[in-house]
């Protein structure tokens, strides 16, 4: 009821180069295809620099802290600058509440370094430039498409920002964005490089039955190292292991995003078959001649 809110007033937002890149996560309408006939809600960490109003998207498929990190340093990578800090709504994977980091944003960040700001509860206008960029996805990239699979929807979404999101002339700021972004640059400080790692690792010890389990999915490991501990790295392109006590690789797999798969290494099948014929191998048993038991048994 209006007569008992309060009223809210905005002030005029103005925005200095090299300031800020405000991210947020936005979801298509339409599932992404993965392979092997499926699909996936799929999810692009979005980032804008609101000065230029240049943007940048990268595809993932949880709103989990290594997800999230890879989209914002790709994001980064896209505009070719390191602002002077990221703004974020109160994502659970990176505010652990009352405005404090997470440990896992809060070490991204300080590879950067770069500095945070977490926006109020229930306060989207706080970065409502990306907000208004992804109302411009949804009516401007998703309408008419189709894709083949993931990788096919980040050709798309790049080539998008490239020839027409950032070539556009942007009626708010009377400017393309892709022009700004070079003026922009020049305050921004450089990328480190190598940007901030946010594979996801873990250890486990090989089990009999040599596979580990990731997102739903089984990979094959070197059965050869069972009983053995490895650690295990997941990107978004591979899954790899090696062995801790030696370093000798375990296993090399593309990430696959579909569900509920069994994924084998044909060196890993072939030397599960050469050891389980091993331990079928039937023993040899002495061929004797009858005569020897007519000489044993009394006629």
């Amino acid at each position: 009821r209006p007569h008992f809110l309060e009223a809210r007033t905005y002030q005029r937002t103005r925005y200095r180069p090299g300031e800020l890149v405000q991210f947020d996560v936005w979801q298509p309408a339409r599932e992404v295809p993965v392979g092997w006939g499926q699909t996936r809600p799929g999810l692009v960490v979005v980032g804008l620099a609101p000065w230029s109003r240049a943007g940048a998207g990268a595809l993932v498929f949880s709103r989990q802290a290594p997800d999230l990190c890879f989209g914002m340093a790709r994001c980064l990578a896209a505009l070719g600058g390191l602002p002077e800090r990221l703004v974020w709504d109160r994502e659970g994977a990176l505010c652990s509440g009352a405005g404090r980091p997470t440990d896992a944003y809060a070490a991204f960040c300080g590879q950067l370094p770069v500095g945070w700001v977490f926006c109020r509860p229930r306060d989207a206008e706080a970065k409502g430039a990306v907000e208004r960029l992804q109302q411009y996805m949804e009516s401007s990239f998703e309408p008419g498409r189709r894709f083949a699979n993931e990788a096919d929807f980040q050709d798309q979404l790049d080539g998008w920002f490239r020839e027409r999101a950032n070539a556009r002339l942007h009626r708010v700021i009377q400017a393309v964005p892709a022009e700004r972004l070079a003026e922009e640059r020049e305050r921004m400080r450089p990328l480190p490089e190598p940007l901030p790692d946010s594979d996801r690792r873990f250890v486990v010890r090989v089990p009999p039955q040599p596979y580990v389990r990731v997102d739903s999915n089984d990979y094959s490991l070197d059965p050869r190292l069972a009983g053995r501990r490895v650690e295990v790295t997941v990107t978004q392109r591979a899954i790899r292991a090696v062995a801790l006590d030696t370093g000798e690789p375990c296993a090399s797999h593309r990430r696959v995003f579909a569900r509920h798969l069994t994924l084998t290494d044909p060196a890993h099948q072939a030397e599960l078959e050469r050891l389980r014929g091993q331990r079928r191998r039937e023993p040899e048993v002495e061929l004797r001649p009858l005569a020897r038991y007519d000489r044993l048994i009394p006629a």
